[in-house]
């Protein structure tokens, strides 16, 4: 019964075939959750797979119905001892559209499919692969320990993430005090890259802010008419960059976070970002003034424009345009005064003489990230260095979302995240994969993290909230 024996026997586990072999199981389930016909899926991804394989790890199960009528929760759990640590682990089952017929050399999404070093197939990255990894990780140490894990665990998977996590929240709120623990260890998201582990303590949050210029019904003859009508296109492409300029940088103060702090810094200041020959190279010049490439990613905050529409683009008239409209996503961290950016962009659009200019809220997710003083933090890093011999990078958030909040706001926990993907993952894009070497020592640190865990007497430190 040892630490080496666990990591040992997942090694062992992914060798022979048996890891493989779940993932290809759990792809197969088609649980897309955008898909309203997708219910059966979610509901048999968790009855008939997870269900069985957290019953053999001595877990008790059940699910949760959707109190929005989606997709079910499943919640397992296992108790050890009152004395012993108590870890809530996460995934979700559902996954987005799997774009049949767009994979790379006729490869079937609902498949895992080994070519070299990597595994395809819709949800290797996200995020049936990884919680595939939590679960192998779970069972190697429950062998080496003799039919024991050292620790409470609780373990709960959503099968709405992609839609937005619409149970999460609420079903959390209702079961508080049953999901009571010490520890939030999650596994979501990209690495660093696919050389370096990665330990993340939050997310940045999102809010998609809508312009939308309306002047006049239909449009008008641009010869007849050009330099006498107001041009909504001109007028929304001039709005918009008042709030960012030509090298993305943000020109008003609300859309910014707070100074990032000195701690937050050190913390990044080992973290480089440099993609792979397949990945897109990072844009010269472009961002706010005086941060690292780093800083500008996991500690400031990102206006984007993802959409914009005036006329018809693929068949042009000759004709100025009646309306236009822009979808626009801030991408903040935590201490951005957030409920004040739509109101503040109306208020400076009305200065301006901008005041045709609408902007509205449709969409948000809140930011969130755990204390860097929570002695979780080193515990964890220090295990992973331990296991690969790596010094893991330590972001105090990752760029994307995740329903983090929900576990430090809603539960009170320290949230850390060990993710098993990689940038270059084609996430949400057809050829979705994991790599076959991130996904043995991750294997391996998860393995080590769990061991890690029951050698302990007790939790580490109260739930610590966040910064």
């Amino acid at each position: 019964m040892s630490r080496t024996k666990s990591i040992d026997l997942v090694g062992q586990g992914f060798q022979s075939g048996e890891f493989l072999a779940a993932l290809d199981r759990r792809v197969a389930f088609k649980t897309q959750s955008q898909n309203p016909v997708a219910g059966d899926a979610l509901r048999g991804y968790l009855e008939q797979d997870l269900v069985p394989t957290f019953a053999a790890l001595g877990f008790s199960s059940r699910l949760i119905e959707s109190p929005s009528g989606k997709g079910p929760i499943l919640l397992a759990q296992y108790f050890e001892s009152a004395s012993a640590p108590t870890v809530l682990m996460y995934g979700h089952g559902d996954v987005v559209d799997g774009m049949e017929g767009a994979w790379r050399d006729g490869r079937d999404p609902w498949r895992a499919t080994p070519a070299g070093d990597r595994i395809y197939g819709r949800g290797t990255a996200d995020n049936k692969g990884q919680h595939s990894i939590l679960l192998a990780a779970l069972q190697a140490v429950h062998q080496a320990r003799g039919g024991r894990l050292g620790f409470n665990a609780k373990f709960i998977v959503e099968t709405g993430e992609e839609i937005g996590s619409p149970d999460l929240r609420p079903v959390c709120e209702a079961l508080r005090d049953e999901l009571r623990a010490d520890l939030f260890l999650g596994s979501d998201g990209p690495r660093l890259s696919a050389e370096r582990p990665t330990v993340f303590l939050g997310c940045r949050g999102g809010l998609r802010i809508h312009l939308d210029v309306t002047l006049r019904d239909g449009s008008h003859h641009s010869g007849n008419w050009g330099g006498l009508l107001a041009n909504p296109g001109t007028i929304l492409a001039s709005a918009i960059a008042t709030l960012v300029d030509a090298q993305g940088r943000l020109q008003l103060d609300v859309l910014k976070p707070p100074r990032i702090s000195n701690q937050i810094r050190a913390a990044l200041a080992g973290v480089e970002i440099a993609p792979t020959p397949d990945e897109p190279a990072l844009s010269p010049n472009w961002g706010e003034d005086g941060l690292t490439a780093a800083e500008r990613l996991y500690a400031w905050n990102t206006l984007e424009v993802l959409a914009m529409s005036a006329g018809n683009i693929g068949s042009p008239a000759n004709a100025i345009p009646g309306d236009a409209h822009a979808v626009l996503q801030l991408r903040y961290v935590v201490g951005t005064d957030i409920e004040n950016v739509v109101p503040a962009i109306q208020e400076h659009f009305d200065r301006r003489g901008l005041s045709m200019v609408r902007a509205s809220a449709r969409q948000s997710f809140a930011a969130s990230r755990t204390s860097l003083d929570s002695p979780w933090i080193d515990w964890a890093v220090s295990s992973i260095r331990t296991t690969t011999g790596k010094e893991p990078a330590l972001l105090p958030n990752f760029g994307g979302s995740l329903p983090n909040e929900v576990f430090t706001d809603v539960l009170g926990l320290p949230t850390i995240w060990v993710p098993h993907s990689y940038p270059g993952c084609s996430q949400h894009a057809p050829d979705e994969h994991m790599l076959v070497s991130v996904t043995q020592e991750a294997l391996g640190l998860m393995a080590g993290l769990f061991w890690d865990l029951g050698e302990l007497p007790g939790p580490l430190a109260a739930p610590s909230l966040r910064s």
